[in-house]
């Protein structure tokens, strides 16, 4: 097995641009030989940040997600700005969507959320020595915060409860890297 790319590139070009993605469609030569078309969403970094209490909560925001027309529990997330470091987004949106601050933040990794069809990488951590402080929501949230126990939210990942990927590989992780092996 080769892991040399078996795709040529001929062409590309940028369909559709906004602040939240690119759309590229290349004009390509599959593996197969054939000439083909592929289209690619390029997103800024996605980072994902757990609020770890020490009583063993996480805080999870709920929201109405336009994009799949339901109502969606996640950890605070969002997509990063060019030259921001990844953590610098975690702090940011941390605060934006619950109005906490932490002192700490540990990375938990990075991920590609869906690489059939975008290059998004996202940047996972948790953070512990959390202080309080107003939410600064942007104008496309409409955000609630909710404390859950950490085994209830990990069963809501595992239930199917809690669909949004960066949240379920960011407890997943959690609950392997650090909690199961006594990092806490």
């Amino acid at each position: 097995m080769s892991k040399k790319n078996p795709w040529k590139t001929l062409s590309s070009k940028i369909l559709i641009s906004n602040p939240w993605f690119r759309l590229r469609q290349d004009q390509v030569i599959r593996p197969d030989g054939k000439e083909g078309v592929y289209n690619t969403v390029l997103a800024p970094t996605a980072v994902g940040v757990i609020p770890y209490f020490e009583d063993g909560s996480v805080l999870l925001v709920g929201q109405y997600r336009y994009s799949i027309s339901r109502y969606s529990w996640e950890i605070p997330e969002g997509g990063g700005h060019p030259g921001e470091k990844p953590v610098q987004t975690a702090r940011r949106e941390l605060l934006e969507e619950t109005g906490y601050r932490a002192s700490q933040y540990k990375s938990l990794g990075t991920f590609h959320t869906s690489n059939c069809f975008t290059d998004e990488v996202a940047y996972l951590y948790y953070a512990q020595n959390l202080k309080p402080g107003p939410c600064q929501q942007d104008g496309t949230e409409s955000i609630v915060s909710k404390r859950f126990d950490l085994d209830e939210a990990y069963q809501m990942a595992l239930d199917g409860k809690i669909t949004d990927s960066i949240t379920i590989v960011a407890l997943f992780r959690f609950m392997e890297k650090v909690v199961r092996a006594g990092k806490l």
